[in-house]
């Protein structure tokens, strides 16, 4: 493990599957300063790697550069050995990239069955009149409500579930697309304690009995060190660690800068 721009995990060997993500040396600069500078890293098949630090530490900036929300400065991104440094963002999307945010953006008067159909068609590319035909995706619809636990909410607006209830729906809005690669942004975020365990289950069950390849930015360390195969934390844009959870933790280095400022 190492403190320098790029990290590199010492249970390489340990991890099985192909690679599906690489960066190299991937960077943004705004003006003269570097809001992620110099990462370096794959991410296998079926991999969990999870991100602790501080706010502004660059893990959001980090997976809007994957997403392709804001374009890089400097290094590439290649996905299934697919360059993906010059693609915007649906282009991505297409290619199996699958992205959630901190902040809810679900439409409060639209059922839990509608937000799920609305992503449906805009996999499928279907029309504004077939968006009508609400048969045309009930069966997909279905499936991806049983498997998120919000069947039972399928006629729900969105102002109506909890904060829970919201992160298993943007969960569900995800799945439709059928994601190789999720980035999940602090999903527990407003999420009360009671619905916290649930909420970290479904991942579990995504990542575990799916196969899922995961990236997850979260605060809550009880929920990532359950999760995580590995961890990574960020330091000013930079990689300050990446390993085991066991070994992060217990690094001097990453202790001293964070452990002990409460993550």
């Amino acid at each position: 493990m190492t403190a320098s721009g790029t990290a590199t995990a010492r249970d390489e060997g340990a991890r099985t599957g192909a690679p599906v993500l690489r960066l190299d040396g991937l960077g943004w600069r705004v003006g003269g300063a570097a809001i992620v500078e110099d990462v370096t890293f794959d991410v296998r098949e079926g991999e969990f790697l999870a991100f602790i630090g501080p706010n502004g530490a660059g893990k959001t900036s980090l997976f809007n550069l994957i997403s392709g929300i804001v374009p890089a400065t400097a290094g590439t991104l290649a996905l299934d050995g697919t360059d993906l440094t010059g693609l915007p963002v649906h282009t991505r999307a297409r290619l199996g990239i699958g992205r959630t945010f901190q902040t809810s953006s679900l439409w409060p008067r639209m059922t839990v069955a509608e937000h799920v159909r609305l992503a449906a068609q805009a996999r499928h590319g279907g029309s504004h009149r077939l968006w009508r035909r609400a048969s045309r995706y009930a069966s997909e619809v279905t499936g991806v409500l049983e498997r998120t636990g919000l069947a039972h909410r399928a006629a729900a607006t969105a102002a109506e579930l909890s904060h829970g209830e919201k992160r298993k729906l943007e969960l569900a809005v995800l799945l439709v697309g059928e994601p190789r690669l999720m980035l999940l942004d602090e999903p527990m975020a407003g999420v009360s304690a009671e619905e916290v365990p649930a909420l970290t289950e479904l991942i579990r069950t995504l990542h575990r009995e799916e196969g899922r390849t995961v990236l997850m930015v979260e605060h809550h360390m009880d929920v990532l060190l359950g999760l995580a195969d590995r961890l990574a934390v960020m330091h000013h844009g930079r990689l300050l660690a990446l390993d085991t959870p066991g070994a992060v933790t217990a690094d001097p280095l990453v202790q001293q800068a964070y452990l002990g400022e409460g993550l």
